[in-house]
């Protein structure tokens, strides 16, 4: 595939990593049959990573249009207390719980957007001590298994290592066996097995 590139986020690009939330967020397949608002997912999973001042994010763009983006935040207990200070009052006056006309994956979404992020259980979260950062990435089919996943976490462990970060951990879904194996592959361990996720961890 011709004219893959590789650059730091802005903020025009917001649309389109809209899009590819969605487009992936059915432990990666499409999960637009699954939202009445096409924008709830991302309410929560990419677009506060793009505004959080401390984000590093990076997009894939392909044939000139973001295809794929990978986001990091280095202190995750920091994140938690902006996100809950700054970000979510707002979805919460908009997104009310108990709604009926919420879709299953839409109840499990604004269940997460009233959920209190700060202060966080560190007896929970012990392994925030050794991989206190934490990362999404998402790619369209048109980019996978083309090595930018792998550039991408190339990257960010990069940047990490420039703010002395050596640790950082992600979620993914137990039925998403490709994510986890990629995962393995670039020396992620599980840390924690969730009820229906787990949480990998890696020593950069």
């Amino acid at each position: 595939m011709n004219n893959i590139n590789i650059r730091q986020v802005v903020l025009s690009d917001l649309p389109y990593l809209y899009e590819i939330c969605l487009k992936t967020g059915n432990n990666g397949d499409d999960a637009s049959k699954l939202f009445n608002d096409p924008y709830l997912i991302g309410h929560y999973y990419i677009a506060p990573y793009i505004f959080y001042p401390k984000s590093i994010c990076f997009v894939v763009e392909c044939e000139f249009y973001p295809k794929g983006y990978i986001a990091a935040v280095p202190d995750t207990i920091k994140y938690k207390q902006w996100l809950e200070e700054n970000w979510l009052p707002p979805l919460r006056k908009q997104f009310l719980q108990n709604n009926n006309l919420y879709t299953e994956k839409e109840k499990n979404i604004v269940d997460l957007i009233h959920k209190r992020q700060y202060p966080m259980d560190l007896t929970y979260f012990s392994w925030l001590g050794d991989y206190p950062a934490h990362l999404h990435i998402d790619l369209l089919p048109i980019i996978q298994r083309k090595g930018v996943g792998i550039k991408l976490m190339g990257l960010i462990f990069s940047k990490l290592l420039e703010e002395n970060i050596s640790g950082i951990y992600l979620n993914v879904d137990l039925s998403n066996t490709g994510a986890i194996k990629f995962y393995e592959k670039l020396n992620f361990k599980i840390i924690k097995d969730q009820d229906w996720y787990y949480t990998m961890g890696k020593i950069i």
